[in-house]
């Protein structure tokens, strides 16, 4: 059956959200973007993109909309009309049959949706887009206008908003093999509403470099935005990117191991049915 291979989020979500994790099985891309790679921008052959983000679509039931991913911070409200391609790290709808849908090769995926099923969103967390604050423009989806109006609606006022959603982390590379550089630790220790708490997310490495666990990273953000539900990736090797060749792409792996001319991409979808 189509989509058999791919991960379906354990997390308590209301019976109306729906998501998922592709592989890169069952698609129609040749090596090395085989073989179920979504993205348009890797020099696949555009053909096969297209038959595969049809593949996408048909197991999701609902329209996956693709974004330009540029490791920034912008948050997209999405509707039936909203194009692909659109610059953003992070987008949101509370339309149904309309997939938030993020790409990733060793970047973090994080969904997110609200306990009563009215607000759906998803974000691309890569390291940069975590120390510029993604996860921070994600959560505030939630409280924007008319969005919190729903929750008016739902009696859900009296709760934080922030402990009204929960999130899933998808696979990403995983704490033993994100090899980064000092640079990457300064900034962020320089995120002051973490406190000292990132430094436990860094193990020292070779040469001056460390190795960092974008998980944890994720999660000590989620907690600190007050988003205390926090499911999947717990950083074992079964969710890391590079380590699960023959299920996951990787472009730390594939590009810079190999040195092939590139990699596919796996894609994390939410959706209201």
């Amino acid at each position: 059956m189509l989509g058999e291979d791919w991960l379906r989020p354990e997390w308590p979500a209301p019976k109306q959200v729906k998501a998922l994790f592709t592989s890169r099985h069952e698609g129609a891309s040749a090596p090395p973007f085989d073989s179920l790679n979504l993205a348009e921008h890797v020099g696949d052959d555009p053909h096969s993109v297209a038959i595969n983000r049809n593949r996408l679509a048909q197991v999701v039931g609902a329209k996956p909309v693709f974004l330009h991913q540029v490791h920034g911070i912008t948050a997209l409200a999405l509707n039936q009309h909203t194009p692909h391609g659109q610059h953003a790290d992070a987008c949101f709808t509370a339309e149904r049959q309309l997939a938030c849908t993020i790409m990733v090769a060793d970047c973090l995926p994080v969904l997110l949706c609200r306990m009563d099923g009215s607000l759906v969103a998803a974000a691309h967390a890569g390291w940069r887009g975590l120390a510029n604050g993604v996860l921070t423009a994600a959560v505030e989806c939630f409280n924007a206008k008319p969005y919190a109006l729903k929750a008016r609606e739902n009696n859900l006022l009296s709760v934080p908003s922030s402990e009204r959603i929960i999130a899933w982390l998808g696979p990403c590379i995983g704490p033993a093999e994100f090899e980064v550089g000092p640079e990457v630790k300064a900034a962020f220790a320089a995120m002051t509403f973490l406190g000292s708490q990132t430094a436990s997310c860094f193990k020292a490495g070779v040469s001056g470099k460390y190795l960092a666990d974008l998980q944890s990273l994720a999660r000590l953000q989620l907690a600190a935005l007050g988003v205390e539900q926090v499911y999947g990736n717990d950083g074992s090797d079964s969710w890391c990117t590079v380590k699960q060749a023959s299920r996951y792409f990787s472009h730390r792996r594939d590009t810079g191991v190999k040195k092939l001319a590139s990699t596919g991409r796996m894609a994390a979808c939410i959706w209201i049915d």
